[in-house]
């Protein structure tokens, strides 16, 4: 390990912001040897009133309300960018203009324009520079798991495809328009929150995608300004459903839904082909299940049928011994395990991901999803 100890500062300390500062409190004890030294410098927050709970929650050095304080640090290094999705073009090109890696929270832009700009400062940056966005759910061993089969040919060719990212969290008229309701702060609703997570998960999985159909739904129409009170209209989706098909010619689903009543946090995702199919469900993240066309049939199903292959907690990095691989694992758990693939790629021991370009093609495909959803068309990628 590098004699140098990196410095973080962190702007943006709400839900996904102490997501971030747990992750590097957590990193010594799931990785007993970490992949760089580093030091929670400064936090930037919105309000003076609660710069002392952040600095002494995540045991910060110091906070501010002037982003720039946190680059214009020689001792800062890393920047994470936590922000409303409206504030991550200004705020990840100003940090690379200032030469610090990003790790910038999904969706990476509110439109695909932000995103242009980001990847034009990073072409202009040094090489060295590591850019990654959190789309932690590539980091649960299940999904990981998933990945080496499709690469190993488990699948043979790919057929289809059914994806959904489902919450219920929009389903009460009466909820406030928080920012992520509201288009001029998060740039798009459901397909830019939750969409981002899923279509990212299943492009990993068997991408490229070469075109995209699409519609979307508000459900409600107003909601009262969190603010004001006043009623406002709402610009945002609720619900968007897509219809994909891959370079390689699959044909699938993705849905990102916020009204559907039941769930909590459930993103599913099946994939058939000619010799096998996987699916999972990360509301039980423990297991894999496969089906293989090559075991033996019968007339009572011989040893045909969906198999639970126990993915656990057991990851493949040899430092990963906290908790024990046989334990369950968590939300909170892929996070860590995100961060750490990070840190890895800007101590030159992995390549990160997905970084800041791969995230802009992201953006790209659900700004097409969008442009479809206003034209009723298919769109080419």
């Amino acid at each position: 390990m590098s004699s140098k100890t990196y410095g973080i500062g962190v702007v943006g300390y709400g839900f996904m912001g102490q997501t971030h500062t747990y992750g590097y409190h957590s990193i010594p004890f799931f990785y007993k040897k970490p992949a760089l030294k580093y030091v929670l410098k400064g936090v930037c927050v919105r309000r003076e009133e609660t710069i002392a709970d952040a600095v002494k929650q995540g045991k910060f050095e110091f906070g501010t309300t002037r982003f720039e304080d946190l680059l214009e640090r020689d001792d800062i290094h890393i920047i994470h960018v936590c922000t409303p999705n409206a504030m991550h073009r200004d705020q990840v090109v100003k940090a690379i203009e200032a030469g610090k890696h990003v790790y910038c929270d999904k969706p990476l832009g509110s439109s695909y324009a932000d995103c242009k700009a980001m990847v034009k400062a990073i072409h202009a940056a040094p090489d060295d520079l590591v850019t990654q966005v959190a789309l932690q759910y590539r980091f649960y061993p299940s999904t990981m798991r998933a990945k080496q089969m499709v690469e190993e040919g488990f699948l043979g060719k790919v057929y289809s495809f059914r994806a959904c990212y489902l919450h219920a969290s929009n389903i009460d008229p009466d909820k406030p328009l928080k920012w992520k309701l509201d288009k001029e702060k998060g740039g798009g609703g459901v397909l830019y929150d939750l969409g981002s997570h899923v279509l990212d998960l299943v492009n990993h999985l068997i991408g490229p995608f070469g075109s995209i159909f699409a519609d979307t739904h508000t459900a409600t129409k107003q909601r009262k300004h969190p603010e004001t009170g006043a009623m406002v209209d709402v610009a945002t989706d609720d619900l968007a459903i897509m219809m994909l098909r891959t370079v390689d010619g699959a044909l699938g689903t993705v849905e990102a839904s916020k009204l559907a009543t039941g769930t909590n946090d459930e993103l599913r995702i099946e994939i058939h082909g000619e010799q096998g199919a996987l699916r999972l469900n990360l509301m039980d993240p423990n297991w894999l299940e496969v089906y293989d066309l090559r075991d033996e049939g019968g007339p009572m199903g011989g040893n045909r049928g969906f198999k639970k292959i126990e993915t656990v907690s057991r990851y493949p990095d040899a430092g990963a011994e906290f908790p024990a691989p046989a334990l369950n694992i968590g939300w909170l758990r892929s996070h860590v395990a995100c961060l750490h693939n990070f840190l890895s790629a800007v101590a030159g021991k992995g390549e990160a991901h997905l970084d800041i370009p791969g995230a802009a093609e992201l953006q790209r495909i659900m700004d097409a999803a969008y442009t479809s959803a206003d034209t009723g068309q298919w769109q080419k990628l």
